[in-house]
């Protein structure tokens, strides 16, 4: 395993037309999964992290953020950072873990996983702790990474975290996959309403997020107070960040105005994290761009308030599968899609 600072090397992939190891601009290894028509997406061995996704017309679907650093240690601004083994900042580990700023590899060799024989684009990669990690996290695994672009232009990861300690000690963890979706303005506008010049109406919010109504969360902005969610959809006007917990397996996230519907299915990831810095921590943050936020919202299938736990030999599983359908918007329901119900 190369260090942070280090250069990686790994093998290619099995030959495929579907999965090509490349060197990206910025000098770092990439895979570039291509499916049918224009869909692809690409996936940095620097982080496990897909770094772009795109649906048949070519069009990116996830925010990277133009002032992104790609060089180790700093983690990836944008696509699907891997969050583990900690999602946050707590004790003598960096915020979000390490697993985000490590070399990974390309495993040809992983163990059987039932795949769609109908996916051809795929890579595996795997994760094992350097002896650097094992000083500040002190315990042996291995993470095994299945990134697949299926051929209606899906992509899905799956991620297998086993304990390998030879000691007998269990460990926990939290896990987060932090999407950046890409979107069109996030802010809810308010206009006049063409009959009334006095009157400030409320627009039809451009992106909102459906599946979390009911939902009891944490907010983080206010010592993770537990709250219930009461709107029916999350809409946007401020600085969020959000431990929705016990959500359900489908999240839609819907964008009047690019006529698009992302869904989330996930499994083995019982919350979910909904954040947005807004202006102000957008202008704090070095390796993003003053008003990229407008642009942009994280929604993280996690596990955040329970940890998961594995004793020596044992297997965890997490899945996330993303679809980006076309959709018309009216009074908050997808219509004729009801994506939330299929």
């Amino acid at each position: 395993m190369a260090s942070p600072a280090g250069t990686a090397t790994s093998p290619s992939p099995q030959p495929s037309p579907f999965a090509e190891l490349v060197k990206g601009p910025s000098g770092l290894d990439k895979v570039v999964l291509r499916g049918l028509r224009n869909c692809s997406a690409e996936v940095c061995l620097y982080g496990g992290q897909v770094t772009s996704w795109k649906n048949d017309h070519g069009e990116e679907l996830l925010f990277m953020s133009s002032k992104a650093i790609f060089k180790p240690p700093k983690a990836i601004r944008g696509g699907i950072p891997i969050c583990f083994p900690q999602f946050g900042a707590h004790g003598n580990l960096e915020q979000h873990g390490f697993a985000r700023n490590r070399f990974w590899t390309i495993d040809n060799n992983p163990p059987p996983l039932p795949l769609n024989p109908a996916i051809k684009a795929f890579v595996d990669l795997i994760l094992k702790p350097s002896e650097e990690d094992l000083k500040i996290w002190p315990h042996s695994f291995e993470f095994r990474l299945r990134i697949a672009l299926g051929p209606g232009g899906d992509l899905s990861l799956t991620s297998r975290i086993r304990n390998t300690n030879t000691d007998g000690r269990p460990f926990s963890y939290t896990f987060a996959y932090h999407t950046y979706f890409s979107v069109s303005d996030i802010r809810q506008v308010v206009g006049f309403s063409p009959f009334n010049l006095f009157s400030a109406l409320p627009q039809p919010c451009e992106v909102r997020v459906e599946g979390l109504e009911t939902m009891d969360y944490l907010d983080n902005l206010k010592a993770k107070e537990r709250f219930t969610e009461q709107g029916d959809a999350i809409v946007f006007e401020s600085e969020i960040d959000k431990v929705y917990l016990s959500a359900p397996s489908k999240i839609a996230i819907i964008d009047h105005e690019k006529k698009r519907t992302f869904v989330l299915t996930k499994e083995g990831l019982p919350d979910a994290v909904v954040w947005n810095p807004w202006d102000k921590k957008a202008k704090a943050m070095q390796d993003f761009g003053d008003v990229e936020y407008k642009h942009m919202l994280c929604v993280k299938p996690a596990a955040v308030e329970r940890p998961i736990t594995l004793k020596p030999g044992e297997e965890w599983k997490g899945r996330l599968a993303i679809s980006a359908v076309p959709s018309s918007y009216c009074s908050g329901q997808l219509d004729p899609l009801k994506v939330l119900q299929g």
